[in-house]
């Protein structure tokens, strides 16, 4: 099974190639489109601005490259936030994989911290990249823009108010939090990823 990560133009692309090395899966790292298209599964992370990342994308193909994906397809954190409609930050028209908008956080009272950093509970989960036994587990945050609930939300996390902390729609999942930081968790999220028939 080949596994490919999108390199672009965002960090921390080999956190991720790191997790998937701890499961025993090695995958390629890399922005060609030939092999991101001939891969069996594909996951575009990221940690980034929108605007400046849409802007590359589409300078590269990447944009039509993942729109038109049609294997198992993992979006995380700015990847996530990339596969909506539209971002608040940069005013960034993105992939509309997913139609919805990405909000930013808008503190609510003193204490409210924004980014949202560090660990969240995630409840509500649907999909094939969870299992029950997520509920209500902790994973890892840091964000500054969030997903609204919507009918493709696949996990919740409350932060300020409810979000979506998880998406699906066909091939494509996607969390906000990072499952390869995510300790047991996050490992148990990307496993159940690679099995995905």
């Amino acid at each position: 099974m080949s596994i490919v990560i999108i390199k672009y133009n965002a960090g921390n692309i080999f956190s991720v190639e790191n997790a998937l090395k701890r499961l025993g899966t090695e995958a390629i790292v890399t922005g060609d489109i030939k092999l991101i298209r001939e891969a069996d599964k594909v996951i575009f992370p990221g940690v980034g601005e929108a605007s400046s990342t849409m802007k590359y994308l589409r300078e590269n193909g990447l944009d039509k490259c993942i729109q038109e994906l049609k294997q198992p397809v993992l979006g995380i954190c700015l990847g996530m936030q990339l596969m909506c409609s539209r971002s608040e930050e940069g005013n960034a028209d993105c992939l509309n994989i997913f139609d919805i908008g990405v909000k930013r956080f808008i503190s609510q009272k003193h204490e409210d911290k924004i980014p949202h950093m560090g660990w969240n509970t995630i409840t509500n989960l649907e999909g094939a990249i969870f299992d029950n036994s997520m509920e209500n587990e902790y994973t890892y945050f840091v964000h500054s823009y969030y997903v609204p609930m919507c009918d493709h939300t696949a996990a919740t996390t409350d932060y300020i108010l409810p979000f979506s902390a998880g998406l699906h729609k066909e091939n494509f999942y996607a969390t906000q939090f990072h499952p390869e930081k995510s300790g047991t968790v996050g490992e148990g999220i990307l496993r159940n990823f690679l099995d995905i028939k």
